[in-house]
C-alpha cells in the first residue's frame, strides 16, 4: 500500500523511493531513498536491462511502483508510454500529438516528463498537446492544446515543460500575451485562471514549482523574459527577476530554499533572489548575482547549504547557496545532468554526440560534500543516441535509469544487505 506524502506543496501519492514527476518527488532532483551503493565497482553498477528502440526524444522517465512512464516520438508523432521496471518491456502506448517545430538548430522530439498522480498521468507534448490519461491503460481522459486553446507562444525549440500538479490544479506555461501561465482543473481540464504578462513572454524550457512565503502560495517559473512569481489562487502576476535570463533559452527549473529562489544559465550567470511579502504586496529582492555559468540543461541540485552543477567548461561545481561563493570545481564527466540520493551525486555527462565528435557519455558517482571532489566510481554508457544525452538520471527503488534518445538503461544501485 502506498503512503501519501505532502511534499513541497505537491500531493503526490507514491512510495518513498518512487520518482513520480520531473526531478523527483519534490521537483528538486533529490531522492529520499536509502540503502544505496556508496561506491561503484570497476565498470560501474550491474546493468539489469537495456531497451534500444523506445522511440526518440529527450523525455526523462517517471517511475511509480512497477512501472515507468516516459514520452517518445516516432515518424513525427509523440506518444506517452508505460513500461515495466522489471525488464523495460512496453505495457501500453498512447499517441497524443505531433512533434513541435524547431525554428533554429533542429532538436525535434519529446522533452517532457509525465507527471503521475493517483490513477492519472499528465503529459505535455512538444507541440503543446496536454493530455490527461488513465494510468493503468493509457486511456485519454481529456486533452488541451496550449497553442490553440490559449494562443500559446513556445520558444524556438517547442514546448519542454513538465506540468505541475498542485492540489486540484494542473499548472502549465502556454506563453504569449493571453496566458503566459494557466491553471486547469485536473479532473476535466477546465480553465481556472490565466495569467497574462505585459511583455507577452514566450514559454521557456523550464518547469514550474510551487512555493509558499508569508502565507502566500505562488508558482515560480522561468519564462523567456526571466523568472516570475504568480499567485496560486488567482493567477495574478506578482514579481519578476530578469538578471539570469538567457536570450537564447531559459531552461533550468528554479531551486527554492529558505524563502529564496536560485537560478543559473549557461550564458548569463547565477542569481539568488528573496521573495518578500509585506501586507498585500509580494516582491523579489536580489541577494546576489555572479558570473558563474552553470549548465542549465543539466540543472542543479541543492544539498543543505550547497548547490551542485556543471559549469560552462564542464567542471562539476560546488557553490554556497546563500552567498554564491564557489567551494570547489573539478573536472568530472563534462557538461552533465545530475540527481542526488543518500549523500551521493549521480552525474551523467551529455557526451559529444551531435557536435562534430562522437564521445559517449560517462556516468560518475560523486560524494556531495563541500570539502572537495570525491569520485566513487564511473562507467562509460554502453549505448547512446545520435544527440547529446540531455535527459536527467533518475534514482528510484534501488535502480538508476538513464534515457538517451532511443536507448533506455536500468542499473542496480542498491547496496547488498
Amino acid at each position: 500500500m502506498r503512503k501519501p506524502f505532502l511534499l513541497a506543496g505537491l500531493l503526490i501519492c507514491s512510495m518513498a523511493a518512487d520518482w513520480p514527476q520531473w526531478r523527483g518527488p519534490q521537483r528538486t532532483g533529490v531522492s529520499k531513498e536509502t540503502g544505496l551503493l556508496k561506491e561503484w565497482p570497476k565498470g560501474g553498477p550491474k546493468l539489469l536491462w537495456e531497451q534500444k528502440d523506445i522511440g526518440d526524444g529527450y523525455s526523462t522517465p517517471a517511475v511509480v511502483g512497477d512501472r515507468l512512464y516516459l514520452m517518445s516520438n516516432r515518424e513525427g508523432k509523440e506518444y506517452v508510454v508505460a513500461r515495466s521496471v522489471a525488464d523495460g518491456a512496453e505495457i501500453w502506448t498512447k499517441e497524443i500529438g505531433k512533434v513541435g517545430p524547431n525554428k533554429g538548430p533542429q532538436y525535434p522530439g519529446t522533452r517532457s516528463t509525465p507527471t503521475v498522480e493517483g490513477d492519472r498521468i499528465y503529459a505535455l507534448g512538444s507541440d503543446g498537446d496536454l493530455a490527461c490519461l488513465e494510468k493503468d491503460k493509457g486511456t485519454l481522459v481529456w486533452t488541451k492544446n496550449l497553442r490553440k486553446n490559449f494562443a500559446g507562444a513556445p520558444g524556438m525549440w517547442a514546448y519542454s515543460e513538465s506540468v505541475l500538479i498542485d492540489g486540484d490544479k494542473v499548472v502549465c506555461t502556454p506563453g504569449g500575451k493571453k496566458a503566459a501561465m494557466t491553471a486547469l482543473n485536473k479532473k476535466d481540464g477546465e480553465t481556472l485562471w490565466e495569467c497574462a504578462l505585459a511583455k507577452g513572454d514566450e514559454a521557456g524550457y523550464a518547469s514550474p514549482i510551487a512555493v509558499e512565503v508569508g502565507g502566500v502560495r505562488q508558482y515560480v517559473q522561468f519564462v523567456s523574459g526571466g523568472l516570475i512569481g504568480v499567485d496560486a489562487k488567482t493567477g495574478k502576476f506578482l514579481w519578476r527577476y530578469d538578471k539570469t535570463k538567457d536570450q537564447a533559452a531559459n531552461i533550468p527549473t528554479p531551486v527554492f530554499h529558505d524563502g529564496c529562489v536560485f537560478t543559473s544559465t549557461s550564458r548569463n550567470g547565477t542569481g539568488l533572489n528573496r521573495i518578500k511579502v509585506q501586507a498585500d504586496t509580494v516582491n523579489s529582492e536580489e541577494v546576489y548575482f555572479n558570473s558563474t555559468k552553470l549548465n542549465s540543461i543539466g540543472g542543479v541540485v541543492r544539498v543543505g547549504d550547497y548547490v551542485y552543477g556543471t559549469n560552462a567548461k564542464g567542471d562539476l561545481v560546488c557553490m554556497n547557496f546563500k552567498t554564491g561563493a564557489i567551494e570547489w570545481q573539478h573536472a568530472s564527466v563534462g557538461s552533465a545532468a545530475l540527481c542526488y540520493a543518500e549523500g551521493m551525486l549521480y552525474v551523467r555527462g551529455q557526451g559529444g554526440t551531435g557536435f562534430g565528435k562522437e564521445t559517449p557519455p560517462f556516468v560518475a558517482l560523486v560524494e556531495a560534500t563541500p570539502k572537495g571532489y570525491e569520485e566513487k566510481g564511473r562507467f562509460e554508457q554502453p549505448d547512446h543516441g545520435e544527440r547529446p544525452a540531455w535527459p536527467h538520471p533518475v534514482v528510484a527503488n534501488g535502480r538508476l535509469y538513464l534515457r538517451d534518445g532511443p536507448v533506455l538503461l536500468c542499473y542496480d544501485v542498491k547496496a547488498a544487505k
